[in-house]
């Protein structure tokens, strides 16, 4: 699972409500592309209260202003829906998804944050955790109309906070600037960088008449510019018509009752004099009698005139209301936005340049969403040996579905289907279920022949091939299958002993070891050994260093490595200290490139404040990625108590060392536990054939 080099990513996210986070978003990705930049762009979650018929219209843009291959974004209904079922991390595995098929062959990918609205407050923590699980640069969009530096300034503020924590924002827009207000803007100091003052223009806030008569339901009595027409104001005539005329204008909508006819009368002559009024929207079901109607109709010309039942007071608000967002087929609209923010910007400021995936944090997202790709690429047979488990049932029948990996159960078809229908698995038609009664025969032989160094006769074997395990375990070991995944019921002992007699360890490795793939908040650990090794040698612990390191750089994780101690460097002395610091050294002077430090202690391995405080020349302290126990009970204890204090996804226990992936599982694992595990063996497998393949020097 190398990680090839990947795009810079910018989340441009509105700082609160009202905002057309859209309009900036494709504007940075204009601004971007201008600047000779391979730009993508993508939208992962839709706007809210949007039918299902309806095209986003980001999209759409995306796509026509600017060409860009973006995927259609996950609803918004769903999104909310999978949140309140608890399902944060599947869903930012989709969104990590749809970011990562937008950002093939781009420099920088920008993401467009969720707008923010009443009734979807979960919106704005969503955002958060996608920009989090990105590692993105943020960008926050804030609205300028306030015309008060103080505010605007706090607004930076509160969006540093949500999105960025300690760290400081990519960058700010602040939209919709008075003119005015703009030089006072411009001096003023704010929390991030300001990368774009856009000045207020009332026309590109217009929406079309159209928009508003197809979706508020009015009645159209005549036309007139009806296509052309564009809302800039709403005036509610009220008032005698020496009032009226001062508030008329072009892209005006006069409201009023049918039944006034000195306004009616007043809208129409200013529109038949030249004044480009947007419209006349007549209320109350009321109209001129025909003798007037007919007098005024001559009059009308480009003037669209409309009415409704509503009472005037209702029809305002359903107006004020309106949203004013572009539509998906207003093209025109929507490129003089982007331009008129585009012109604005100074995107130089984010310096940017390709982000190697040495950088880029490995969040969890992103590490599920690589590994189930990874395993998918794979195509490896992974035998079950607890064929008719329920877990193991799901799993196999989640992986099968997926195409994760091709999964063999283990158990007589008849009580492997029973099982399946008892507990609601749906087991694929093409699901492989092998009857050991009839395979086992085939695989005295071999087994005889692999331990025949300790004079294992034939009637053993067949007693050994009883056991499910170490069946599945002589089916890997001849070639028929490529992996084994076991332990939901077994204990580790029963998955690994077999292992040990069967496959043996590769070329070059003394011992096997394991490790976990913590799912931080944030990024994914590596912790060794948690699960094989009671009390490790010095140099046994360097083995398992090194194997650990490499573990993670197979699955994308450029390795730092601690070696954990209750000590650090030279501040404590004793037995312990001096095999982790022992072990540091064998590990420095095998792979001198590797960045490993010990001893250590955690805090200041993974703190960065703590790290250079105690460690302040230390490669890793602060930073580590990979870290290393001294023995298996610190190991086991610290994964524990992580996994269940901090309520994190632990991967694994993955077991490294061996010459064919075997792995083993926790027997309180879950079905997602189960089927990522089967994923890192088929990925395992893959690596092995992959460095098996390679000619020796």
């Amino acid at each position: 699972m190398t990680r090839t080099e990947m795009p810079r990513f910018l989340f441009v996210a509105p700082a609160s409500s009202g905002i057309d986070v859209s309009v900036a978003a494709l504007g940075v990705a204009g601004a971007l592309q201008e600047a000779g930049h391979r730009v993508g762009f993508v939208k992962p979650i839709g706007d809210p209260d949007v039918a299902a018929d309806r095209p986003d219209g980001s999209r759409v843009f995306a796509r026509t202003l600017f060409g860009f291959s973006t995927p259609e974004p996950i609803p918004l209904s769903r999104a909310e829906e999978m949140l309140r079922r608890g399902r944060l991390g599947t869903l930012l595995e989709e969104v990590v998804a749809l970011v990562e098929e937008a950002g093939r062959a781009t420099d920088v990918v920008v993401v467009q944050g969720a707008s923010l609205a009443p009734g979807h407050v979960l919106v704005a923590d969503l955002d958060a955790a996608v920009a989090r699980n990105l590692a993105a640069e943020v960008i926050a969009v804030v609205g300028g109309r306030s015309g008060n530096v103080a505010s605007i300034r706090d607004a930076v503020a509160d969006a540093t906070h949500r999105f960025a924590g300690d760290r400081s924002l990519g960058g700010v827009v602040v939209v919709n600037v008075a003119d005015g207000f703009r030089a006072a803007l411009a001096a003023a100091e704010m929390p991030a960088p300001v990368l774009g003052l856009v000045p207020e223009d009332p026309n590109l806030a217009a929406p079309r008449l159209s928009d508003v008569v197809g979706e508020l339901g009015f009645t159209v009595v005549h036309p007139g510019g009806l296509a052309q027409a564009r809302v800039r104001d709403v005036v509610v005539a009220a008032r005698s018509p020496e009032h009226l005329v001062a508030r008329l204008g072009p892209g005006t909508l006069v409201v009023t009752p049918g039944d006034r006819l000195d306004v009616v009368t007043t809208t129409v002559l200013a529109a038949a004099s030249g004044m480009p009024i947007a419209g006349l929207l007549m209320t109350c079901g009321a109209t001129p009698s025909p003798e007037i109607a007919a007098f005024l109709a001559a009059r009308w010309g480009d003037l669209a005139v409309l009415e409704t039942e509503w009472q005037t007071f209702e029809a305002a608000a359903r107006l004020a209301e309106f949203d004013r967002s572009v539509r998906a087929d207003d093209q025109g609209r929507m490129e003089r936005s982007i331009a008129h923010v585009s012109e604005t910007l100074d995107v130089a400021a984010l310096a940017l340049e390709p982000k190697g995936a040495e950088q880029r944090p490995m969040s969890p997202p992103i590490f599920r969403h690589e590994l189930i790709c990874a395993a998918q690429a794979a195509d490896r047979r992974i035998v079950l040996p607890e064929g008719d488990e329920p877990r193991t049932l799901a799993a196999a029948a989640d992986c099968q579905r997926r195409r994760i990996a091709r999964c063999v159960l283990l158990g007589r078809p008849d009580e492997v289907r029973a099982a399946a229908a008892l507990h609601g698995v749906d087991l694929p038609a093409e699901i492989e279920i092998l009857d050991p009664a009839e395979i086992r025969e085939r695989y005295v032989a071999p087994m005889i022949e692999l331990r025949k160094s300790k004079g294992l006769a034939a009637d053993q074997a067949r007693a050994q091939l009883e056991d499910n395990v170490v069946l599945g375990t002589m089916m890997l070991a001849i070639g028929d299958v490529d992996g084994l995944v076991s332990g939901a019921v077994h204990t580790t002992a029963s998955t690994v002993r077999p292992a040990l007699q069967l496959i043996k360890t590769r070329p070059g490795n003394t011992l096997v070891s394991s490790v976990f793939f913590m799912l931080m908040p944030d990024q994914v650990l590596v912790y060794g050994d948690c699960a094989v090794n009671p009390h490790p040698t010095a140099e046994e612990l360097a083995e398992i260093a090194i194997q650990s390191a490499d573990s993670a750089a197979a699955f994308g994780i450029e390795p730092r490595v601690a070696m954990i101690s209750y000590s650090t460097g030279a501040s404590g002395a004793g037995v312990d200290v001096e095999k982790v610091r022992a072990a540091t050294e064998i590990v420095r002077r095998l792979r001198p490139h590797l960045a490993v430090d010990g001893p250590i202690q955690y805090d200041a391995a993974s703190v960065e404040s703590v790290g250079r405080q105690k460690a302040p020349n230390s490669p890793v302290a602060g930073h580590a990625n990979v870290f290393v126990f001294p023995d298996l009970n610190t190991g086991n204890t610290t994964y524990k108590a992580v996994q269940r204090s901090a309520n994190v996804v632990s991967i694994g226990p993955m077991l490294q060392g061996l010459r064919k992936p075997v792995n083993d599982l926790s027997r309180g694992a879950l079905v997602d536990d189960i089927v990522y595990t089967i994923a890192l063996t088929a990925i395992q497998a893959a690596t092995d054939a992959a460095v098996e393949a390679e000619p020796q020097a």
